[in-house]
């Protein structure tokens, strides 16, 4: 794989190539992107556990298990580093599945409706019914589109 590829076809190779791994552990890959900074190229491996939470050292091992797949596939042919996370207790949520997948967790959705302007809600996530997302506010459950949802985060403040 040449250095010189676009990130995106990069980080789809790398995405391809990685996730059984992480799977393998019982995670999910929730981010990896591969990006040029100051000090070099750098991957980035952002996972989590679908009943949530990944400790320090199931990171470390996953970074090793990478890092030794890496070493033997040879698809990056350039230095870079590795990191692998966790999300975090207020984690963005990026994938439309992931609004099934922490449903019951309060979260905090942008939306832009249709006619302009944002708008914040917060509640607790029940899933997705068709093209909607249902948030539950006030003991009353909304569908909003997810097409219209501009930001989404779990927030364990609410």
């Amino acid at each position: 794989m040449e250095p010189t590829a676009p990130a995106n076809e990069m980080e789809k190779r790398l995405g391809e190539l990685l996730e059984p791994v992480v799977r393998s552990e019982g995670l999910m890959l929730v981010e990896l992107s591969w990006r040029r900074e100051r000090a070099g190229q750098v991957l980035r491996l952002c996972v989590d556990r679908p009943e949530g939470g990944v400790s320090l050292t199931e990171c470390t091992e996953l970074s090793r298990q990478v890092s030794d797949l890496l070493d033997v596939e040879e698809p990056i042919e350039v230095p870079y580093s590795l990191e692998v996370s966790s999300p975090g207790l207020n984690r963005k949520l990026k994938d439309p599945r992931e609004f099934d997948l922490f449903a019951g967790r309060p979260a905090r959705l942008v939306v832009s409706p249709p006619g302009g302007g944002t708008q914040v809600v917060q509640g607790v996530l029940k899933g997705t019914m068709g093209q909607d997302v249902l948030i539950e506010v006030k003991g009353k459950v909304k569908a909003l589109p997810v097409a219209q949802v501009a930001k989404a985060k779990l927030d364990l403040g609410f």
